[in-house]
């Protein structure tokens, strides 16, 4: 398939749930699988993941190929800026959008349909409703396997990052922002 085609997006519902968390496993469990170890791909689990407060938002967006789910993401104009329901520090506190920046989260595509432009339609889409709703900028959290596809949408990176687990595995990070 071609980088080209138009992926179509749409806001993500509850039904989506159980098929999202299955994508975000497998996209974890292989894309980044050549840039970390075996023990950092593991703990990246417990730092990555659906936060359902996007989708209670409607800023979680879905992407089918037939019906398969192939790609999730989305953007929020809460303080939290990565992890899922089960990570902690995550607060549902609001931004402000004349001076902050939205949130560009939970970034996944399926191993089978990588590099062929869902990702980039995802961030096209999170960027236009954060723009919608006032905001000027956006932040996002990104894995090494993500940093070449938001180098790509004109993300620069602010600081590197790393999330250390319970079991004390250090995993990469890189807190990247750009202007809408």
């Amino acid at each position: 398939m071609s980088s080209s085609r138009v992926w179509p997006v749409r806001v993500a519902t509850r039904d989506d749930i159980p098929r999202i968390r299955t994508l975000m496993e497998r996209s974890i469990r292989a894309l980044l699988k050549p840039y970390l170890t075996p023990e950092e791909v593991e703990g990246s689990f417990e730092i990555m993941g659906l936060d359902t407060q996007l989708i209670e938002d409607g800023t979680y967006f879905a992407i089918e190929d037939g019906f398969a789910l192939v790609g999730c993401g989305g953007w929020s104009a809460r303080t939290t800026l990565f992890g899922g329901d089960h990570s902690t520090g995550r607060s549902a506190a609001t931004l402000d959008p004349a001076k902050d920046a939205a949130r560009v989260r939970a970034m996944y595509t399926s191993p089978d349909h990588a590099r062929q432009g869902i990702g980039r339609a995802i961030i096209d889409a999170c960027e236009g409703a954060a723009r919608e709703a006032g905001f000027k900028r956006t932040e996002l959290m990104a894995t090494m396997a993500g940093e070449p596809l938001y180098r790509a949408c004109g993300y620069e990176v602010i600081e590197p990052h790393t999330s250390t687990t319970s079991t004390g595995v250090r995993i990469p990070l890189l807190r990247m922002g750009k202007a809408l």
